[in-house]
C-alpha cells in the first residue's frame, strides 16, 4: 500500500520501550492476597505541577483515552505483587531520563510529558504522509488515537520490565526482548490489534529518523529498531492468521518468508508469559488465569506439530 510519499506505511517499523498515560490518579489493587500475602497496588499519578504548557494537550489526550488505567488495572487485578507500583507522569525524573523508564526495583515507572508530546508529533507526521493500513479503522486514523494506542503498547513494555524486576522472573534471553514480548502478550490478549499497529507506525517513522545504523545502535541492549517491529507484527499475525495474514502479509508489511514462523512464535510467547505469571496470579484471577495458561499450552503443542509437518516444504521453498 503506497503512502503519500511513495513508501509503504509499515515497510520497516519498530519499537523502543516506552510508556504513556491516562486517567487521573488511579489505583488498582492486587488480589485478595496470595503468593505469601503479596498485595501491592498499581497506582497512576499525574504530577500536574511539573507539566509544561507545551505538553499539556498531549497529556490530556492520554488521560482521556484511559489506556494507562486499563493496562495498570489488569496488572493490579490479575497479579499479587510483592510491592506497590507507581506510574508517574511527571517532568521530575532522574538525571538523563528523556523516555519512559522503569526503575531497577520495578516499583516506579517515569513518563516524561515531553516524551508524550514527541510521540504525538511523530504520529501527526505519519497521518499526513502515510496511507492508512486496512487494519487501522478510519475513525482511529488521527494523531490523538494513534498516540493513545501506541502508548498502550509501549506501556506494556515498561510494565514488562517492572514485573520482571518485582517478581524476579527468569529470562532466557535479553530483558529488552522479554519486555517487548510482554507488550505484545498483554495488548493483543487484552485490547486487540490496535496497539501493535499504532506502535509499528510510530517506530517506522522513528527508524527513518534514526537513519543509517551506527555502532551504538547495533550494540544497544535494545534490538535494532526496524527489526523489532517485524517481531511485533509477527506476533500479531500469529495470534490469528485467519484474520491478520492477508492485511499484514498480503499488503507487504510482514515478509512472506517470516509469516510461516509466526503462529508458533505467538504460541510460545503466549504460553511463556502465562506460565511465568501463573505463580503470581491473584486469588480473584487464578481460575481465569489457569484456564488461559492451559489453553495456551494446548495451542503451543498444536502449532509445534503443524510447523513440524510443513517444515520440509518451507525449507525447500527458500
Amino acid at each position: 500500500m503506497p503512502s503519500g510519499g511513495g513508501r509503504p506505511a509499515l515497510s520497516r517499523a519498530a519499537l523502543a520501550g516506552a510508556l504513556l498515560a491516562v486517567g487521573l490518579a488511579v489505583a488498582a489493587c492486587g488480589g485478595d492476597g496470595d503468593t505469601a500475602g503479596a498485595n501491592g497496588k498499581v497506582t497512576v499519578v499525574y504530577e500536574d505541577d511539573t507539566i509544561k504548557p507545551e505538553d499539556r494537550r498531549t497529556v490530556a489526550v492520554i488521560r482521556k483515552s484511559g489506556v494507562l488505567e486499563q493496562a495498570a488495572g489488569w496488572v493490579g487485578e490479575s497479579l499479587a505483587l510483592p510491592h506497590d507500583m507507581v506510574v508517574k507522569v511527571t517532568a521530575r525524573v532522574p538525571p538523563g531520563v528523556t523516555d519512559a523508564v522503569t526503575q531497577p526495583d520495578g516499583r516506579t515507572i517515569f513518563v516524561p510529558p515531553a516524551f508524550l508530546t514527541r510521540i504525538e508529533g511523530v504520529l501527526g507526521k505519519v497521518v499526513r504522509t502515510v496511507d492508512r493500513p486496512a487494519l487501522v479503522p478510519e475513525t482511529e486514523w488521527n494523531a490523538d488515537d494513534l498516540t493513545a494506542l501506541s502508548t498502550q503498547f509501549v506501556l506494556g513494555h515498561e510494565l514488562g520490565h517492572a514485573l520482571q524486576r518485582q517478581l524476579l522472573l527468569a529470562n532466557l534471553g535479553l530483558e529488552e526482548d522479554a519486555a517487548d514480548g510482554f507488550a505484545s502478550f498483554s495488548t493483543v490478549n487484552e485490547v486487540g490489534p490496535g496497539p501493535s499497529l499504532a506502535a509499528a507506525l510510530l517506530f517506522d517513522e522513528l527508524a527513518r529518523e534514526e537513519g543509517k545504523l551506527t555502532l551504538e545502535g547495533l550494540s544497544s541492549d535494545h534490538p535494532v529498531t526496524q527489526q523489532r517491529v517485524f517481531n511485533f507484527l509477527c506476533y500479531l499475525d500469529g495470534s490469528d492468521p485467519d484474520r491478520f495474514r492477508e492485511p499484514l502479509v498480503g499488503a507487504g508489511y510482514l515478509p512472506k518468508s517470516r509469516a510461516p514462523l509466526c503462529p508458533q512464535a505467538w504460541a510460545m510467547l503466549d504460553y511463556g508469559w502465562w506460565t511465568q505469571l501463573e505463580p503470581h496470579f491473584s486469588e480473584a484471577f487464578k481460575d481465569q488465569g489457569d484456564r488461559a495458561q492451559e489453553k495456551s499450552r494446548e495451542r503451543l503443542i498444536a502449532e509445534m506439530k503443524a510447523f513440524g509437518e510443513k517444515l520440509d516444504e518451507l525449507r525447500t521453498a527458500e
